[in-house]
């Protein structure tokens, strides 16, 4: 079998971006005792949503969708009543988010999930799947979903499998370098190199 290869354009970046689903709620997985709350946030504050979102994942692993909106673009997107969003708050701080979207009829989206690295290998990112899981599945929905790509952590993926997502569907995502029109910082993900 012969490997066929694609040139991304100077200024861009690629990545190959995995969907996944489940379509009943898996069996509960035992959780570590995480000293934190998970937090709702109505409506939420736009610079507080984009400051918790760029640490989450902004530097690290290059999640720059949202931070490139304008605030009538993230106000119409957040601030619906079927967009729930959740903070992981330890000692007082937000470390970690939870973006879970209904606006499908039937079906509910995991638009964001992460943690900031503080929280990384502490259990917290189980502690926090279950509780999406209990929220999600207590609404009528047949179906759940979540994408993830190989410009995030390497642990995502296996962690969503592990948690009773299957994958179904692969794409490859081809964007500007976020870092070339000032939506990241130019030293964000350092393991993508700028070309």
């Amino acid at each position: 079998m012969q490997s066929e290869y694609w040139d991304i354009p100077k200024g861009k970046i690629a990545a190959v971006v995995t969907h996944l689903q489940m379509f009943e709620r898996p069996t509960p997985r035992n959780v570590p005792d995480v000293s934190a709350e998970l937090i709702p946030h109505a409506k939420p504050d736009l610079e507080w949503y984009r400051e918790l979102f760029a640490r989450v994942g902004g530097h690290d692993w290059m999640w720059f969708s949202r931070l490139g909106m304008t605030d009538d673009e993230l106000v119409a997107v957040l601030h619906r009543d079927d967009v729930e969003v959740y903070s992981v708050r330890v000692d007082g701080r937000d470390e970690g988010m939870l973006e879970l979207d209904f606006r499908e009829d039937g079906e509910c989206e995991i638009g964001y999930f992460g943690l900031t690295s503080a929280m990384v290998g502490t259990g917290a990112g189980r502690w926090l799947m279950e509780h999406a899981l209990d929220k999600v599945w207590q609404k009528p929905i047949k179906r759940l979903h979540v994408h993830t790509c190989t410009l995030d952590s390497r642990q995502a993926l296996p962690f969503y499998i592990r948690s009773g997502f299957e994958a179904y569907r692969r794409q490859v995502e081809i964007a500007d370098d976020p870092r070339l029109n000032g939506v990241l910082p130019r030293d964000s993900s350092p393991q993508e190199p700028i070309i």
